[in-house]
């Protein structure tokens, strides 16, 4: 029985799953923290690696491994492959100006035909300008470029500063593949290059670059070992190989921020910026729609009602659907889709008779549903055809937004077992690698549980309604 290990190197923590590279199976995993902050020396991706590696079993067993990671994140190297300055992560938004600066250069028009997507302050592009402008002695000491998980594989592989790596600074032997490439704003996932003007454009000279693997190509190998190496993948990109999406499929990850994605076999070129044109982990596409309110407009019901979260799901499925007319509009924390980050949220159609802990509990579940029902029509404006919607993340956990959410998606609902799935898609990758197939192994899917229901036009009418009449606001 030949094992696999994937690794997710995530915002928060880093993940390693070690599965069996026939059924997918894990048979053994290992966690360790990040420190938090929206910026990190990349030096704590690599102690955690090794802690979660050691409390996994370690790689001795391992016949392959790759690794998934948090996209967007600006890892600048010197010539010597030292870092440096801390690196930027996605959720770091001081390049917010940076972005509005590239996009008015540019004009989104052109950023979407080129990369897919227009930068915002998420995107490594803009950080590269922010540093160019903030901070120019280390922009000029900037030799290299790298993402997260490019960088944690280059380590793996024996490579990094000549005091602290047996393979020395070998910036050439930088690796990454076309799904996080495709984060950086500087990418092109149609041909597969990188564009280099818009990299100069951004940071006001040209640097290396990883190369961009094939999906299933061999990078490298763990030092030391003969274990191969996979090209790993962005987080999202990592995520869909693990859930098994394929194309017309769609995810739906509500966590802190609610995240719709879906496999496609063209790019999208959204010029509104609502829909960022990424790529997969399999030679596909992956366009997703972000927004800001998810899981914690749960968490805010349950403190406004004083209740927990399984009571507040009891509380929401004994009111009836549409809530009796009573709409949130749930932009508790502004929102990313519509771009209105100043924006907060409104409740509209309290009556008397729909003033009750049930009706407002039922209010909440389903704004929290309509706000990402607006994600999934931006990628419907786009050319998806959605089939199902696959349900993961905190939020669905939840009974009330499990039975609800078809009822506003309008598609059936399929909810998997919890589970890691950003390391499970890398492990995937790494057992793609093992195989040398044309396409990746056909795991056993994950148990699932699967919601059925005809859409409530009328609440999503009063939801647009209450929606328009907010946008309408000076």
């Amino acid at each position: 029985m030949p094992l696999v290990a994937g690794v997710d190197t995530s915002t928060q923590s880093c993940k390693v799953v070690v599965c069996d590279a026939e059924t997918g199976e894990v048979v053994r995993q290992g966690r360790a923290t990040h420190p938090d902050g929206t910026e990190v020396a990349p030096a704590h991706w690599w102690h955690a690696l090794q802690s979660a590696l050691a409390e996994a079993g370690g790689l001795d067993d391992v016949a392959a491994v790759s690794v998934g990671g948090q996209q967007h994140g600006m890892v600048a190297l010197d010539e010597k492959g030292e870092v440096v300055r801390d690196a930027l992560l996605w959720n770091d938004t001081r390049s917010a100006a940076a972005a509005a600066e590239l996009v008015s250069e540019l004009g989104p028009d052109h950023w979407a035909a080129v990369t897919g997507s227009v930068p915002v302050a998420s995107y490594t592009v803009t950080k590269l300008r922010w540093l160019r402008d903030a901070e120019p002695t280390h922009a000029s000491r900037v030799a290299a470029v790298a993402l997260p998980h490019d960088w944690v594989s280059w380590r793996l592989a024996g490579y990094g500063p000549a005091a602290d790596s047996p393979l020395g600074p070998d910036l050439a032997a930088l690796a990454t593949d076309r799904s996080d490439a495709s984060g950086t704003g500087y990418f092109d996932a149609t041909t597969n290059t990188y564009d280099r003007d818009l990299l100069v454009r951004a940071l006001g000279h040209d640097v290396v670059l990883p190369r961009v693997a094939s999906p299933a190509e061999v990078i490298g190998t763990v030092y030391g070992t003969a274990c191969p190496i996979g090209p790993g993948a962005g987080d999202n990109a990592a995520a869909a190989l693990g859930l098994g999406l394929g194309v017309g499929d769609v995810s739906l990850s509500l966590g802190t921020s609610g995240v719709v994605a879906a496999v496609t076999a063209v790019q999208s070129h959204d010029r509104s910026g609502l829909v960022s044109g990424f790529a997969d982990a399999t030679g596909h596409f992956l366009p997703l729609a972000c927004t800001l309110n998810a899981a914690r407009v749960l968490d805010a019901a349950a403190e406004l009602l004083d209740v927990d979260l399984d009571e507040l799901s009891d509380l929401a499925l004994s009111a009836p659907s549409g809530a009796g007319g009573l709409v949130l509009v749930p932009y508790l924390e502004g929102e990313r889709t519509p771009n209105l980050p100043d924006a907060t949220g409104s409740l509209h159609g309290l009556r008397l008779e729909t003033a009750s802990r049930a009706y407002l509990a039922r209010a909440f579940v389903e704004g929290l549903l309509c706000g990402q029902a607006d994600g999934l029509a931006a990628l419907e404006s786009q050319g998806l055809v959605a089939t199902r919607v696959l349900l993961v993340g905190g939020a669905a956990k939840s009974r009330a937004v499990r039975e609800i959410a078809p009822r506003v998606l309008g598609v059936p609902v399929v909810v998997p077992s919890p589970g890691e799935y950003v390391a499970l898609g890398a492990a995937r990758q790494a057992a793609w690698v093992l195989a040398g197939t044309a396409e990746p192994p056909s795991w056993r899917r994950a148990e699932e549980e699967h919601y059925d229901g005809a859409i409530d036009q009328a609440l999503r009418s009063r939801y647009a309604s209450a929606r328009s009449s907010f946008l309408a606001r000076p």
